[in-house]
């Protein structure tokens, strides 16, 4: 049970957005970190490009990013109010913040993203592939071929374009960290073409781990469990938003916040022996 009264838990509120979601109309709102998450120093001097760092477990990336010393280019799509915010944030910490609207899917403009971060930044040390597409359907036979690419083009196909662009200025000790789910290995079927992509995720991290080695870049996966994020209320039937994360061990839906530490911990020297691995933060489902 979860006895934690810092974080809420189900019943959620009903409610619902037009998509992608808009973090300041949820209900709660969700833990980023804003004024929780201490640094330590262990990303000083470093240079991270976050996909969808406008809200969710992006947004809390970028803040304890920010925190731990690394200038941050924000990726994201259109959702200025929110970006802006995240950028207020890194800058707080005392870093640099790039603000990069535009779609992931574009093969040109994620190679234009790498360049940009590396004209103005001079580096990049860590990729976060993070961004993600989902909506729920009860039968395949609604699920459009248009839907079905624009599913893979986001949460598959932008991870691949952008690591292919980021490689030739990785150094070695730079790191690539790309975010699966629990739906890699428990598949919702509401959740379809979401899920395959995020086995297709596991899959592309543990073969791009073993391509890297030689060049000393280190490739791994966090798979979150329900994390209460604009994409829940936005693309689920508000009965199971209300219910988000119930199921779990400890009862509720993850915080953004509480991903934070794994993507520090795979960005950082702490993580230096770990390469082709995928960590769960799921609230206790199981991924063994």
């Amino acid at each position: 049970m979860n006895n934690d009264a810092r974080r809420p838990k189900p019943p959620y509120p009903s409610q619902h957005q037009e998509p992608p979601g808009i973090t300041k109309d949820m209900k709660p709102l969700p833990d980023h970190g804003e004024q929780t998450y201490i640094g330590n120093g262990q990303l000083t001097g470093k240079v991270a490009l976050i996909t969808g760092a406008d809200s969710g477990i992006g947004k809390a990336v970028a803040i304890a990013f920010a925190r731990e010393g690394a200038d941050v280019v924000v990726s994201y799509l259109n959702e200025e109010d929110d970006a802006q915010d995240t950028a207020k944030w890194i800058e707080q910490a005392g870093r640099k913040a790039i603000l990069v609207a535009g779609d992931i899917t574009s093969e040109e403009h994620c190679a234009a993203m790498v360049r940009r971060t590396v004209d103005e930044c001079g580096k990049i040390d860590v990729l976060v592939n993070n961004a993600a597409f989902q909506r729920t359907y009860a039968d395949i036979a609604d699920i459009s071929a248009e839907e079905w690419d624009q599913t893979f083009r986001t949460n598959i196909y932008a991870p691949f374009f952008l690591s292919k662009a980021a490689v030739p200025h990785m150094k070695p000790g730079s790191a690539i960290i790309n975010t699966t789910s629990i739906q890699s290995r428990q598949p919702s079927p509401y959740l379809l073409a979401y899920a395959t992509t995020k086995g297709a995720i596991s899959n592309f991290t543990a073969g791009l781990a073993e391509m890297l080695a030689a060049k000393g870049i280190r490739v791994n996966a966090v798979a979150p469990g329900p994390i209460w994020t604009p994409l829940i209320p936005s693309t689920m039937p508000a009965e199971k938003a209300e219910k988000f994360g119930e199921q779990t061990l400890i009862g509720r839906a993850g915080q953004p916040a509480e991903l934070a530490g794994a993507y520090v911990l795979l960005a950082s020297d702490l993580g230096s022996f770990m390469t082709g691995a995928v960590v769960p933060v799921t609230g206790g489902e199981i991924m063994i």
